[in-house]
């Protein structure tokens, strides 16, 4: 009889420390935080890489993580966030598809004592508690000024350049104006911009227009990633590997690919993983009562044929 008592308490024992471990979990997890990501697009691996950092670093805190993709669609973000305001998330995170657009519902965010970060698209003055990114205009001019280094000493000091942009994207805009204000020149032609609207097959087609409308181009210089790519196959499918040289923005497969064929010469390569890892741990501070740095920097490296090998692991 004392026997099974004993069985009994042991049992009881196990099933309390059970329980308590079991509740104390439970409480662990409802005591980590939930974020939004309010993401412009989940065809760019250059926004997929942000998704993931930003996924670790939540991962890593014990906090969630919940990503929503706009499709390209500036007022699905609002609409988003608005919903997120309602669901009262602890933090946000914003890649702003319309900078300018956007900011009603960032205010309403803050107003409901959510604080919000930006992730690349630099958001006007407002309530945001941080700017996470590159200095995109700098790194604009920095291409621009490599640029003209590789023509004067690979093309005889003379370019005829096009520029396959986004002019919906304000972040490739101002890519775009620093990189056509350093190579202003002697030596230098420009042969217009087109927009690919940051849409790969969009970019594909306007590039094929912008090498068919200038057969004299030489160069061609891509604001992002679906317009580095559309660039690519636009050179391929018309055949000018050999005649126009590509310089642009956000490392792919099949830009590494161009590098190793030597008609992409240079491409601007930033850290997402990094930047989505950045404004999680923003987040995080903010949300522990913290403050953070108004504007958080981070840098990007000019990736050429020269340096891009520890880069093709990432994108096999």
């Amino acid at each position: 009889m004392k026997q099974i008592r004993r069985r009994a308490f042991s049992a009881a024992l196990a099933f309390t420390a059970l329980a308590s471990a079991t509740l104390g979990a439970s409480l662990a997890h409802a005591a980590g935080k939930t974020y939004a990501l309010v993401q412009i697009n989940q065809q760019a691996l250059f926004f997929n890489q942000i998704n993931e950092g930003a996924q670790k670093a939540a991962d890593a805190s014990g906090d969630k993580l919940v990503i929503f993709n706009a499709n390209n669609e500036a007022a699905a973000q609002n609409s988003a966030i608005e919903n997120y305001i309602q669901q009262k998330v602890d933090g946000l995170i914003v890649v702003a598809i319309d900078v300018n657009g956007i900011m009603p519902a960032v205010k309403q965010a803050s107003d409901a004592g959510i604080p919000v970060v930006a992730i690349d698209a630099i958001l006007p003055d407002g309530p945001q508690k941080s700017q996470i990114g590159v200095d995109n205009g700098k790194a604009g001019a920095d291409m621009g000024a490599y640029f003209l280094d590789y023509v004067k000493k690979n093309m005889g000091g003379k370019a005829k350049v096009g520029i396959v942009g986004a002019l919906n994207s304000y972040i490739q805009n101002v890519r775009q104006k620093g990189f056509e204000d350093a190579i202003k020149g002697d030596g230098i032609e420009t042969s217009g911009v087109v927009d690919g609207q940051n849409i790969q097959d969009n970019a594909l087609a306007a590039a094929e227009n912008l090498i068919t409308g200038n057969p004299d181009m030489t160069a061609i210089y891509a604001t992002g990633e679906p317009a580095l790519l559309g660039a690519i196959a636009a050179v391929q499918s018309q055949g000018k590997q050999d005649s126009i040289k590509v310089f642009g923005w956000d490392l792919t497969a099949q830009a590494i690919s161009g590098l190793d064929d030597g008609y992409v010469v240079a491409v601007v390569q930033q850290d997402p993983a990094g930047e989505g890892k950045a404004a999680v741990e923003a987040l995080a501070k903010l949300t522990a009562g913290q403050s953070v740095e108004k504007s958080i920097s981070v840098p990007i490296t000019i990736v050429t044929k020269e340096n891009v090998e520890p880069y093709r692991a990432v994108f096999k």
